[in-house]
């Protein structure tokens, strides 16, 4: 089985599996896919995070991310509060996503060939696909400020002098060309080699800090995923720099909370206990979580000790929100998943960060570099201070559930900020209070803070709840705000689970152009 935020990435990864790959080897044609399908979204010019459990129960990480260049330091910004969110100067760091196949793909033991796995991209970029109705909506709302960054945007997304429609057909030829020197010069060429030397010479070219030398030196790594015990099941998320840690705590710190089993799903202290943990979770995300060669503290033992949980959960007023004046961090990014005959169960997610990235788009590849690095403060040092070779903190963060009783979950969201608490809303409604998987994702959701771009910190909520929950959050001190119906504010959430006798369960999220593709 295969969820994906675009059906022709999902079908890209059924056909894998029908082939006789593995999960791994799905997901990769699934990320592949979802670069050409969905470029507003995700690409190989971006970063990349998986989890992956083993038949036998084990359970690892890949980060593939990059960090900032050599010469990305405070001096290239001079003059500059912020690091830019588009252009070259956000073109900051090494784009990690290919590293992280390499890698995903040498402990996975498959036999596909890369060619296979991808093909359909490879089509797909050639051929052209149709623009969704979200595409041609974010293509049109950031062409203003993309079309004039260096490179190939304007090229490539707007061939007609004009933002791509909902049903126009978008080509990408460079980009096919580039996979297929990626399966021709192998997956290492995107940081060693002519492939290489074109990419940090379009770089250079652009104005981008990224070098030759900063590609060369990069390299994924394997860092033990962070987990948490909960009521029934052992909970992992991705290490730092990514914001698992907030994941995990939101939900020990509800655990903590739920005792009382009278409540029910989207009543208010399932939403009210989500929210206010997610509350301290992010607090201490905010003080804590960075590149792991910043950091003082280890996180894994935070969750093992009861006093820390207890004390946060104590914090936490069952009945009255605490102030939330705290800014957040945007995003947009693709989860996906995938489980295979043999009991491999993937959750992966990459991204470029916002839209299009730093939308600067390299004319020799047809890459779109990201601009996660635009993220990093302009300081001497401190959280997240702009270092070369220091790594972005991420919002980005998959994640993977095992149940007492045998059940594997993988699920994960696009969405910034609302990954942690999409995660939290989807896993104890089907956990916690046995909602079917689908209704888990499709019913309405929340978000406390910013998504896509919104600056406020409001406690936005869909339409769809009993009208008494809106009254009684604002009561209670929430400061709510309505959106209206399922909104792509709340992200573009995926699940599978596999049962123990091997039977799988698949979820898409209404609000993406998903589909869950099994065979």
């Amino acid at each position: 089985m295969v969820t994906a935020p675009h059906h022709l990435a999902a079908q890209a990864g059924l056909g894998v599996l029908r082939d006789g790959g593995n999960a791994v080897e799905a997901c990769v044609a699934v990320a592949a896919a979802l670069a050409v399908v969905y470029p507003h979204m995700t690409g190989i010019g971006g970063d990349g995070f998986w989890l992956i459990r083993e038949p036998d129960g084990r359970v690892h990480s890949v980060h593939g991310c990059g960090g900032a260049a050599a010469k990305a330091d405070l001096a290239l910004y001079a003059g500059l509060d912020a690091v830019p969110t588009r252009g070259p100067l956000a073109a900051n760091t090494v784009a990690g996503t290919i590293s992280g196949w390499a890698a995903a793909l040498e402990s996975a033991g498959g036999a596909l060939p890369l060619a296979r796995l991808l093909r359909d991209a490879i089509d797909h970029a050639e051929a052209g696909v149709a623009v969704t109705a979200g595409g041609a909506v974010i293509a049109s709302a950031k062409g203003g400020e993309l079309r004039t960054q260096p490179g190939a945007y304007a090229a490539i997304f707007e061939p007609d002098g004009r933002p791509l429609r909902e049903g126009d057909v978008l080509k990408q030829p460079l980009l096919a060309r580039t996979l297929r020197r990626l399966v021709a010069e192998g997956l290492e060429s995107f940081y060693a080699g002519a492939l290489a030397d074109d990419i940090a010479a379009d770089l250079a070219a652009a104005g981008s800090p990224v070098s030759g030398d900063d590609l060369a030196a990069h390299r994924a790594t394997r860092p033990e995923p962070l987990h948490a015990r909960i009521a029934g099941a052992s909970l992992y998320n991705s290490a730092p720099p990514t914001q698992g840690f907030a994941s995990l705590m939101i939900l020990a710190l509800f655990d903590r909370l739920a005792a009382d089993e009278a409540d029910e799903a989207d009543g208010f202290a399932h939403v009210h206990g989500l929210v206010e943990a997610t509350k301290q979770a992010f607090l201490l995300r905010d003080r804590l979580v960075g590149d792991p060669a910043y950091m003082d503290v280890a996180l894994q033992p935070l969750f093992a000790d009861p006093v820390i949980i207890a004390d946060l959960a104590v914090a936490i007023d069952p009945a009255r929100a605490l102030p939330w004046p705290q800014p957040s961090q945007p995003g947009d990014t693709c989860w996906f998943g995938a489980a295979d005959s043999e009991g491999r169960v993937v959750s992966c997610i990459q991204s470029t960060y916002f839209e299009f990235g730093s939308g600067v788009v390299l004319p020799k590849t047809g890459i779109t570099w990201q601009n996660r690095g635009s993220s990093f403060r302009l300081a001497a040092d401190g959280w997240n201070a702009l270092k070369p070779g220091r790594k972005p903190f991420h919002t980005l963060n998959p994640a993977l559930a095992r149940f007492d009783d045998g059940r594997v979950m993988a699920y994960g969201t696009m969405g910034g900020e609302g990954q942690p608490q999409t995660q939290a809303a989807l896993f104890t409604r089907y956990a916690r209070y046995r909602v079917d998987l689908q209704e888990a994702i499709s019913r309405p959701r929340w978000l406390l803070g910013r998504t896509w771009g919104e600056q406020s910190t409001t406690l936005k909520i869909e339409d769809g709840f009993d009208e008494a929950l809106y009254a009684d959050l604002a009561a209670a001190g929430h400061d709510v705000e309505r959106v209206g119906p399922l909104t792509a504010m709340m992200g573009h959430a995926g699940a599978i689970v596999r049962h123990p006798d091997g039977a799988l369960e698949g979820a898409t999220d209404p609000r993406s152009d998903g589909g869950v593709a099994t065979w």
